[in-house]
């Protein structure tokens, strides 16, 4: 990258042994992607370096669709070969003013999507969101699952984040039952944006729920970039323990990629890092 020597990533993860294949799946804030900068190459270049890191990502503050095109081509031309495709929501959510599409970006060596995505629809449940949540259906070898990505509102009072925290029950709930095939038990996982911690009391109805949700990072994890550190703990990645306690390896955190300089890197590439946690899979021949 022109003004960047080069990204120094590095991986905070909780680890414990595991067994077989696996697979990252990641949430990452993209900061205004497709806006005009000056520094619109060195930020595809970077956003590509960490992204190539994981198997599937959600990613939010899409501002236009073609820029994702443009990020998978470049990941694309990193690994050497086509095997990153991405799914962008169908439009772009938000108010009058402000509004941004949600996008998946996955390898396809790894990954296959299954069905298609679909918004959370409010509209017949009750105005509660900015930007309502987006999920589409993913299999990775024989773990077949639901990913839902959102990006809470942040708002003038905390009260406007947690009227949204509130319904996330409902959405879990939605998506379970919109995406389930023949009897099976649908798994859902919800990351994104959340502008709060997961510990809010907010949360606390959603993670009583009878699949036992549980948020993959640790809920004091900095995930967003200050001007001299890192700074809100707002990015989590929501899964049922109930469902995922053979799927799940127990391995999760943040890519930090600012080397400590993070003035440059929110400028240039996000004032977010990404989260994500490790599935385990059986390899099948054909997916």
């Amino acid at each position: 990258m022109k003004r960047m020597h080069k990204l120094v990533i590095m991986f905070i993860i909780i680890t414990i042994f595991t067994f077989g294949e696996t697979a990252n799946i990641a949430s990452f804030n993209t900061l205004h992607l497709g806006w005009k900068s000056d520094h619109r190459q060195e930020k595809i270049e970077g956003l590509a370096s960490v992204i190539s890191l994981f198997d599937l990502v959600g990613i939010q503050e899409v501002m236009k669709k073609d820029e994702v095109k443009v990020l998978v081509n470049e990941l694309n031309n990193q690994e050497g070969e086509n095997i990153w495709k991405f799914d962008v929501s169908p439009y772009s959510v938000g108010s009058k003013k402000y509004r941004e599409y949600y996008a998946f970006i996955y390898r396809t060596d790894k990954v296959k999507k299954i069905r298609k995505g679909k918004f959370y629809p409010e509209k017949e449940r009750g105005k509660y969101f900015m930007r309502e949540p987006y999920g589409a259906k993913f299999q990775i070898g024989d773990f077949k699952f639901t990913y839902v990505i959102i990006h809470a509102i942040y708002g003038n009072h905390k009260s406007q984040r947690q009227l949204e925290a509130l319904q996330m029950v409902d959405v879990y709930d939605y998506f379970k039952g919109v995406f389930t095939e023949n009897n099976e038990e649908n798994t859902v996982i919800i990351g994104g944006d959340f502008n709060l911690p997961s510990y809010d009391d907010a949360f606390s109805g959603f993670l009583k729920h009878d699949d036992l949700i549980v948020d993959a990072i640790s809920p004091h994890q900095k995930t967003t970039i200050g001007y001299t550190g890192l700074s809100s703990s707002y990015d989590h990645l929501f899964y049922p323990y109930n469902l995922m306690k053979d799927r799940y390896t127990g391995r999760s955190g943040v890519v930090d990629f600012t080397n400590d300089d993070y003035k440059e890197i929110r400028k240039i590439i996000s004032d977010h890092i990404p989260v994500f946690m490790e599935i385990k899979y059986n390899n099948i021949k054909k997916i």
